[in-house]
């Protein structure tokens, strides 16, 4: 079996890592192996000595496609769940992972911050977060993803399978 990487982008509080927990349950039962890249756990472990800039954001993504490659070459999907802001740190990690299909969660900023899952929003607008994708750090929308997903308007079930329904076409 081949690798591929599935790259799930978009704002804090998206949808990305539930989505991306339901994508890798769906494969597991289909007995395809595949390993979840989180950013925020990968951020805790191997990018543990990193903090907010854009030069250390941009070096953890790197970590992430690396890792990502790294588990791809050994036939093993990747499913890979970060912000990965910028046009340019996405198609470095195209570049490193050939088999690679960009996912664009796509969701309204408000609704973004109304789910804050995480409290970041939250954290921001009481200024104890100074610099924060989406608020003061610009994202850069995809401009061509292989899937867009509308989390605002979507169930998770119907994200995923969008997903899944590509990956059984595609691959």
């Amino acid at each position: 079996m081949k690798g591929h990487t599935v790259w799930l982008t978009g704002l804090s509080g998206s949808g990305k890592t539930t989505i991306a927990n339901n994508l890798v349950k769906i494969l597991r039962k289909k007995n395809i192996p595949v390993v979840l890249l989180d950013g925020d756990v990968v951020r805790k472990t191997l990018s543990y000595d990193l903090g907010y800039t854009k030069e250390e954001r941009d070096k953890h993504i790197t970590r992430v496609g690396d890792v990502s490659h790294l588990i791809n070459i050994n036939g093993v999907f990747t499913i890979v769940s970060v912000i990965s802001p910028t046009r340019n740190i996405r198609r470095y990690a195209r570049y490193l992972n050939q088999d690679f299909v960009e996912v664009y969660v796509k969701c309204p900023l408000s609704v973004c911050e109304k789910r804050d899952v995480k409290g970041y929003y939250k954290q921001v607008r009481a200024g104890k977060i100074k610099e924060f994708v989406g608020i003061n750090i610009i994202y850069e929308k995809p401009e061509n993803p292989e899937i867009i997903l509308e989390t605002d308007t979507e169930t998770v079930e119907e994200s995923v399978d969008k997903i899944v329904k590509y990956l059984e076409k595609n691959i």
